[in-house]
């Protein structure tokens, strides 16, 4: 896959795998933490701090009241897809006032998963509109809390005005399955888009 790491290490006459990386984005609270701790075949790197008095007035808690925590600068985490394809899964910040570390984790990212939370879409349009930017081929992950989708694929794509080709998917970011379909489906968007056309 082009932009991999394809080092031609070998033991035995086989190949290292290919290696990926993946953001994992979104707005405050929609439960990156979450997905990537819930899929990561390693125990993830977490840079969790509570949130504090000095947040308030600058956080954004509404729908997200009983939040304590948040990440300051990212989480990190594992998975292997195959024998041949692992992931590398960088969570990012959420809050507005550390995004700027969103241009740096970004940098040799191939793709990337839009967490959307329906009840607050707006929180998402950030991260849509830097992986647009960018050209990072990425893919919209409806985490539903409490185990419900209460808006079906059709009204979240037209409420996301999202541009045509970009997958909707339901999850539950507590489930390991149900985020290692989101990033699967992921790694078939950026296969086709590598293939060649004709």
């Amino acid at each position: 896959m082009a932009g991999s790491d394809t080092t031609a290490r070998s033991s035995g006459g086989r190949s290292a795998p290919d290696t990926v990386k993946i953001l994992i984005a979104g707005g405050f609270g929609v439960g990156k933490t979450t997905m990537v701790g819930s899929v990561s075949e390693i125990v993830p790197l977490r840079t969790e701090e509570p949130l504090t008095m000095a947040g308030l007035g600058v956080d954004d808690l509404n729908g997200v009241e009983e939040k304590r925590a948040t990440t300051v600068a990212l989480d990190f985490g594992r998975i292997t897809v195959s024998d041949d394809l692992v992931l590398y899964l960088f969570g990012t910040p959420g809050q507005q006032r550390f995004w700027f570390m969103w241009n740096d984790l970004a940098v040799g990212a191939l793709g990337a998963v839009v967490l959307v939370d329906v009840r607050r879409p707006k929180s998402s349009f950030a991260a849509i509109d830097f992986f647009e930017r960018r050209g990072i081929p990425f893919v919209i992950a409806v985490n539903g809390f409490h185990g419900e989708h209460p808006y079906p694929v059709e009204d979240i794509q037209e409420a996301l005005a999202l541009p045509d080709g970009v997958p909707v998917l339901l999850c539950d970011a507590r489930e390991r399955e149900s985020c290692r379909d989101v990033l699967i489906s992921l790694i078939d968007r950026l296969i086709a888009e590598a293939a060649p056309a004709g």
